[in-house]
């Protein structure tokens, strides 16, 4: 890979997801550590204890992520897995919470990282650790998603990012021959009986409603309830959000003007 890409934008070079996930792991992770830039209690999920970590291997011009996904190299310092877990817990104890997360970024990548920090919650108060992941780790590597099924505290979610390989070549800068794996990793999950459920970007001002159609059938093919609980997604305006759409091409004030039906 000649150049990292950043921000996307309408002329940015398509890329192998698979690929920058190897180059942004040469960043952000260092033996069975990760950078992480923030420890703290969000209020999703009625509240979850939240490690804010660097790095993804999409460049989706919709996500809400803060400026480390786009300059890893700028952003965090490095915690072990203990490091992390300490911390997740510090935070759970302070709000009388049990559950935890890694966001802000694709949790899957640092894959010895996320193991031993898994292996840590297992044996801990929480009660369940939601693995929020955009499926090409996963989808790339069947054997990934047999690990993770060892752990029974682990839910996923898998969130897609469009309906046919164009457009999700076009939302997220990865070359469309890798829009399958997603799906790919939907499917390791059911074979290996993990919890999971999905979700999708299907805001209407984002998604035309054929190419959510489109979606929705192919999730069916897979199992008819995958579409049926399908949590989809509006796009918030986020300030990341915003900078990240106008250099894409699109202007964010017309876009937030849109009324929702």
């Amino acid at each position: 890979m000649k150049h990292y890409p950043r921000m996307l934008t309408p002329n940015t070079p398509r890329f192998n997801p698979v690929e920058l996930a190897k180059v942004t792991e040469s960043i952000v992770c260092r033996n069975d550590s990760r950078k992480y830039t923030a420890f703290y209690v969000a209020g999703v999920y009625r509240g979850i204890s939240t490690g804010y970590a660097v790095g993804c291997c999409l460049r989706c011009f919709f996500c809400w992520s803060g400026w480390s996904r786009d300059f890893p190299e700028l952003y965090g310092r490095f915690y072990t897995p203990r490091d992390v877990f300490k911390r997740l817990c510090e935070a759970a104890k302070e709000y009388r919470i049990r559950k935890a997360r890694i966001s802000g970024c694709e949790p899957t990548l640092c894959r010895g990282h996320l193991l031993k920090l898994l292996e840590l919650v297992e044996s801990s108060e929480f009660n369940i650790f939601i693995l929020e992941t955009n499926g090409i780790l996963f989808g790339a590597d069947k054997s990934y998603v047999r690990d993770i099924s060892k752990f029974t505290k682990v839910y996923v979610r898998v969130s897609l990012k469009a309906g046919n390989p164009r457009a999700f070549s076009h939302r997220t800068g990865a070359l469309p021959d890798f829009f399958e794996l997603p799906f790919k990793a939907i499917e390791y999950l059911i074979d290996y009986g993990v919890r999971f459920h999905v979700a999708a970007m299907t805001d209407p001002r984002i998604m035309p409603a054929g190419e959510r159609v489109e979606l929705l059938n192919r999730l069916r093919d897979i199992d008819p309830k995958l579409a049926k609980y399908l949590e989809e997604e509006l796009c918030d305006p986020y300030d990341a959000t915003i900078v990240r759409m106008s250099i894409f091409g699109i202007d964010p004030v017309k876009f937030y003007k849109y009324s929702l039906p």
